[in-house]
Formats: C-alpha cells, structure tokens, sequence
C-alpha cells in the first residue's frame, strides 16, 4: 500500500511537470526548474499530496498540507524575486493566480448555501423517503438511483447526489454489503456521468466554463457519452443483483418539507439561470450571477423571517382543528432561516483545498514546471492520447489539480479535444473509490458495505464504459476535431 501511495505521488509529480488556467499560462522572468529552489517547491508539493492521498487513514484534513505548500512554495518564489529585485512580477503573478481562485470560490460558495439551504429546508429527506415508501425492488432501486444521481447531479453537484442516492440506498439495504456495495458503485458512476455534461455538475467542469473553453450549451453534447459511460457498467453489474422487495418499506417515516422548500429550488434555478446569462449575453464572469443569486436567497430569507409569526399561527390553528399533537410539537421547534447559518454549512475543507491547489499550481506554472513538458503531451503525443491519459490520471490522482494543471497550459486543441478532456476528468475518477470526491465520501458513508476492493473488482467493466464514452464522443462530435 504505502509503494503504492508513492506510485501516486510520482504520477502527481509528473502530471503537474507535464501540464499547465489561461490566466496562469505565462512562465516568469527566471526559470526555476533546473535550480534548488524549484527541486524543493516541487518536493513541497508532491510531499503535501502524499498527505492527500492519505487522508482516510491518518484523519488530516485534506486542505491543511496544500495551504501550508502552497504557502511555501509561493515564499519560496518572492525571496528569489526580491533577491533579484523582481518583486513586483511575483505579487502580480501570484494577485493573477488568487482572483482565478477567487471567482471559483465565490461561485462554489454560492451553490454550496443554495444545496445547504434545501437540506435544511428538508428537500432531499422528502426525495430519500418517497423513494423508500414506494417498496421499489432491489433491482428497481438499483436502476432508479443510479439514473437519480445522473438527472440530480448536474444541478446539485455529484458529490451532493452520490450521499443523498446513497442514504435511501443504506436506508432500504439493512446491512445488506453486496448490494450496497454495487449500489454505491452505481451511485458513483451516475453522479461523476451526470456532471460531466453540465458546469454546474463537478468542479472541474466548473473551471472548464468559468475559463471561457466551453460555453454553458456546448456542455451537453457530452450528454450522450455520459449516458453510455454510466449505462454500461451499471448494465453488467445489474445482473449481478437480486430481484427481491425489500420487507420494511412500508415503516418509513413521511417527511414534510418545511416552508418555502419549492420556492428555494426555483430560486437556485433562477440563480443558475442569471450566472449563465451573465456569462453568455453580457460576457461578464458567471461569479456575478450567482453572488446576485445569493442576494436572491437573502431577500427570500427576509421574507421568511417576517411572515413566520404569521405562518406559525395559520398552522397552528389548523392543527388545533385537527388535533394534530405532533404537527404541535414540530411547530415548537421552527426556528428562523437564516443565510448565513446556510454559508457556515459550506464544505469549507474542500474550498480550502481547492485554494491550496490552485496556488501550489501557479506557483509551480510560475517557476517554469508546467511548461518544461507540456510541449511532450500536447505536441508531441496526440491531443486525444493525452486527453484519455488525463481521465487515466484522474482516477488514481483527483480530477481538479488534474484538470486546472490542463486549463493552466491552456494548449492548442480543437474543441472537440476541450470537450473530450472534460468528459475524460469529469468520469475518469469512477474507475477507482479514490477517484472522485462522490467515491471518497461514500466510503466514509458506507463504511464496511462499500470499500476501495470491493469497487476496484469492477474497475475492467467501468473501464470498459470509458472507453465507449470516448469513442461514442468522437463519432458523434467528429466535426468539432480539427487537425491544427
């Protein structure tokens, strides 16, 4: 296990030497690369990642490492710069590389309070216990949370999905590992597929479109290699699972959405819809859409606080009526909606992370790194070679330092090769349980029924959905390669 991690490391290592966001393309004034300081960055970060890819087992959060190399790295490149009387062309490089983050940051933020807001508001519990009600069979729940995770990831995330399908799934299986374990399987590839064709559905295609290379309605002409690229796996272990009702369905608890649940999913909507006119008509960045979203929610958060008193009463009375003591009791509990509290719920770790990638990257591109190879991958080797290689390195790495390294060499391809490493970085990660953050959780999630073994024995079936997805992505898209 431990070769294997380093195995890991080095792939890390070498990826971030071969590759390199638009904005941070440019190599500053003094290569780094043959120096000492440059060999002790890239051994700042290969070392911060060992302790990424161990994070299940030493419990560290995954952001801490990447700020402290980041952070290193980034000291590192202002003493030399100092020293050389070039400060200025490192504080602008590293300004360039932080409003990138920034602008991520911002719009992750914003989705991130939307999704925590229909938690809260219990949207996803009334979805889990509908599902469970209906006493689907093992094979039905099989096929109807997979393809849940497809439709509901490319609006509410994979990572979202994957927990939500994998929750009804715990819920109805009652220890069950077998099919748990194919499930969550299932569940991993259908979130990863589904946010493949949408910028809303994974980080990755997030920075994909937030970098101007695809535009919001180009993204779905990956919807059908998305389709094959979760209909295939799930096909061949669908035969492997057992077509029996599960016993205590009928027990599951009804749930009630709380107030103003549908109109907070309409808002995000509308929130989705104002980033992406933002960013179409007006060519302005989608951030400012979705901050004028958020301001959305907050008006409606306003709105909810001032009608509740008036809410609370109307119900009561109802249930007074009806004699209704447990529609009672939960009116006792309603506190207040609140924005904020819905911000503090963000996953703060990941956007940590995700901050500390991004800088070690730049501050790695700055030095000289990305450019020293890019020239072997993507002139060198075939486009289309390397855009498979990348979703290969995607599952055994993570598919955001993986695709912000492609986006920060910025090389010349057709668009059919920028859709084609999208959809490679969005479901290369389903390959392996450590491949995508939806794998990553549902470990945590399912602990004991879905393990790292357990998904690598159908590696060779989903790889074999990867390939098609490739393949299907050219043929259908062939117009958009074009030999430069």
């Amino acid at each position: 296990m431990l070769r294997t991690r380093w195995l890991l490391a080095g792939l890390t290592a070498t990826l971030f030497m071969l590759l390199g966001t638009p904005a941070m393309a440019a190599v500053g004034e003094i290569n780094l690369t043959d120096s000492a300081v440059g060999g002790i960055a890239l051994s700042l970060f290969v070392l911060a990642y060992v302790f990424v890819i161990a994070e299940e087992k030493i419990h560290m959060r995954k952001s801490k490492p990447v700020l402290v190399a980041a952070g290193l790295i980034w000291g590192l490149i202002g003493w030399v710069y100092v020293t050389e009387g070039m400060a200025t062309s490192s504080e602008n490089a590293f300004r360039h590389t932080l409003l990138e983050f920034s602008e991520l940051m911002l719009f992750l933020l914003v989705a991130m309070t939307y999704i925590n807001a229909m938690e809260e508001r219990r949207v996803f519990d009334a979805l889990r216990s509908w599902l469970i009600r209906k006493g689907f069979s093992y094979r039905s729940l099989f096929w109807i949370t997979g393809w849940l995770a497809f439709v509901i990831s490319p609006v509410a995330d994979n990572l979202t999905t994957a927990l939500l399908m994998c929750a009804v799934v715990m819920k109805v299986a009652e220890g069950d590992k077998r099919f748990i374990n194919l499930c969550a399987i299932n569940i991993v590839i259908a979130a990863n597929a589904g946010g493949a064709f949408s910028p809303f559905g994974d980080i990755t295609t997030l920075m994909v479109w937030q970098a101007g290379v695809v535009k919001f309605q180009e993204f779905f002409a990956l919807f059908i290699p998305a389709v094959v690229n979760f209909v295939i796996p799930a096909f061949f272990m669908n035969l492997f699972v057992e077509n029996r009702t599960p016993v205590h369905a009928d027990d599951a608890e009804n749930v009630e959405m709380k107030r103003g649940a549908r109109r907070i999913v309409a808002l995000f909507l509308l929130t989705i819809a104002t980033a992406v006119a933002c960013h179409s008509f007006l060519h302005l960045p989608p951030v400012m859409g979705m901050m004028t979203g958020l301001g959305y929610l907050q008006f409606f958060g306003y709105f909810l606080r001032m009608t509740l008193p008036r809410s609370l009463e109307r119900k009561r009375a109802l249930a007074l009526q009806r004699g209704d003591e447990a529609a009672l009791q939960r009116l006792g509990s309603v506190v207040p909606f609140d924005v904020f509290n819905r911000i503090a719920r963000s996953e703060w770790d990941t956007l940590l992370f995700f901050y500390g990638v991004v800088m070690c990257v730049g501050g790695l591109g700055f030095m000289g790194y990305l450019a020293m190879v890019s020239e072997v991958m993507y002139t060198q080797w075939n486009p289309t070679y390397a855009n498979m290689l990348v979703g290969v390195l995607s599952a055994v790495v993570d598919n955001i330092p993986v695709m912000f390294a492609v986006l920060s060499m910025s090389p010349e391809m057709s668009h059919g090769d920028w859709l084609l490493v999208t959809l490679t970085a969005g479901v290369g990660g389903s390959m392996l349980s450590i491949g995508s953050a939806a794998g990553v959780a549902l470990m945590g999630q399912a602990r004991g029924y879905y393990t790292f073994f357990g998904h690598l024995k159908w590696t060779p079936v989903i790889a074999l959905g990867y390939i098609a997805s490739i393949y299907v992505h050219i043929w259908l898209n062939a117009d958009s390669f074009q030999v430069f």
